[in-house]
């Protein structure tokens, strides 16, 4: 789309961006020990979890309704329940306030999902005997769990009529994916790059391929992620096989690669949502990592930790919002879905998380609010988070990277079992 094109919001809508935007005062990780990314990983906690929501899935599967004849008699009820991650939303919940005053729907906003397996272990037991969820809307990644949900029925399918601004200034990228063609599903919340971060300080050349990782150079200083998803990925990747169309003979090469790094001793430890602290003070050099983590350490404790894209190609993961279909206010939900499409309603939402936005645009509405701000710091901050890769990756940086692999329900626990006896032996 035409940019310059764009509809110019109504005066209320005008108001709203300029009186109710606030800027992030403290990000993820100034939280002791959280990372926002991390809480979708728990190593062998959340391994467990996935065998257990998988149990008794089998024969529990509805058909999905056709848009014409689920949306066709809902209404509009004045309000909905919004389950998503903690820290994805400032405190004040401006953009929730900023859609109650555009459309005096109220939100009941729960930082409810902890953990990707067992929010679903909740919810599925719910959805499997059609009973109310608590959730009109909730977020997820592209992973497992979105797989089953979809596959089992139970989510509502998008009417794509009610979501202009997703058409009009969603990014390709987000248009064309892996796990949910179309967009029948789902539509994205934020997305994040799984990278290479280095620290300079103790690197001395640039790192700019996966097999850096597998360097006996480093030895003892390379960082990998214990989950199961993403460390198959690098593991596919390093074998020059793109995860979304591996096979199951491409899962055991990649598990033997990463076998075969791990027994040569040149990695220190599998992590989940702690590499940070060890990549800053030296006990790592390299490592997985995820690309809004790095920005946030050095946007707020002026770190210098690199983070690349590496040659062979990296993973984009995506954090979706989805209805189920026991919802109780799916219109109020979609409406949501499609005012956080606004521009300018979705930078103020990726000036505080830091990840990815879906929006392209948002990058030319920073540039906007920077010169409105004058010289003060965050004009300063915007212009930085505008020109950085790691909240807007370049055309050439998305065209190398892949989504995971995707997987129907009933072998997902002997995938997350194959690498795990890597990451936990």
């Amino acid at each position: 789309m035409n940019h310059s094109s764009r509809p110019s919001p109504t005066t209320a809508q005008q108001q709203l961006l300029r009186g109710l935007t606030r800027r992030r005062q403290r990000g993820p990780l100034a939280v002791p020990g959280i990372s926002r990314r991390g809480t979708l990983q728990a190593g062998g906690v959340a391994a467990a979890a996935l065998a257990l929501s998988a149990c008794g899935v089998g024969g529990q599967q509805r058909e999905t309704e056709s848009v014409e004849n689920y949306w066709g008699d809902k209404e509009r009820t004045g309000s909905l329940r919004f389950g998503n991650w903690p820290l994805y939303m400032d405190s004040e919940r401006t953009q929730l306030q900023q859609f109650t005053e555009a459309t005096g729907i109220e939100v009941d906003y729960k930082e409810d999902v902890q953990e990707a397996a067992q929010f679903f272990g909740q919810i599925q037991p719910k959805l499997a005997s059609g009973d109310d969820t608590g959730y009109d809307l909730m977020v997820l990644p592209n992973g497992f769990e979105l797989a089953k949900l979809i596959e089992l029925g139970y989510l509502v399918q998008l009417d794509h009529t009610r979501l202009g601004n997703f058409a009009d200034y969603a990014g390709e990228a987000y248009k064309v994916t892996a796990y949910d063609p179309g967009n029948r599903y789902t539509i994205p919340y934020t997305s994040g790059i799984t990278g290479i971060a280095y620290n300079p300080e103790y690197v001395d050349r640039e790192i700019t391929s996966i097999a850096d990782l597998w360097d006996p150079e480093f030895a003892g200083k390379v960082g990998m992620m214990s989950d199961a998803q993403e460390i198959a990925n690098f593991g596919l990747l390093y074998n020059g096989v793109n995860p979304a169309d591996s096979t199951q003979q491409d899962w055991e090469a990649a598990a033997d690669v990463l076998r075969e790094q791990r027994d040569a001793g040149i990695v220190r430890a599998y992590y989940e949502q702690d590499f940070i602290q060890p990549l800053t003070n030296g006990d790592l050099w390299m490592t997985m990592a995820w690309s809004g983590d790095i920005y946030q350490q050095n946007a707020e404790e002026g770190t210098n930790l690199k983070f690349v894209v590496p040659e062979e190609g990296a993973t984009l993961w995506t954090d979706c919002m989805m209805i189920p279909y026991t919802s109780q206010a799916p219109v109020d939900a979609i409406e949501l879905m499609n005012f956080l499409y606004e521009p300018e309603i979705q930078a103020g939402l990726t000036e505080y998380i830091a990840y990815i936005t879906p929006v392209p645009y948002v990058q030319e509405v920073f540039q906007e609010w920077a010169a409105a701000e004058g010289d003060t710091e965050r004009a300063e901050e915007l212009r930085e988070m505008a020109e950085s890769p790691l909240v807007f990756p370049t055309e050439a940086e998305y065209q190398r990277l892949h989504n995971y692999v995707n997987l129907p329900a009933e072998e997902q626990e002997g995938f997350a079992s194959l690498f795990h006896a890597i990451t936990q032996s």
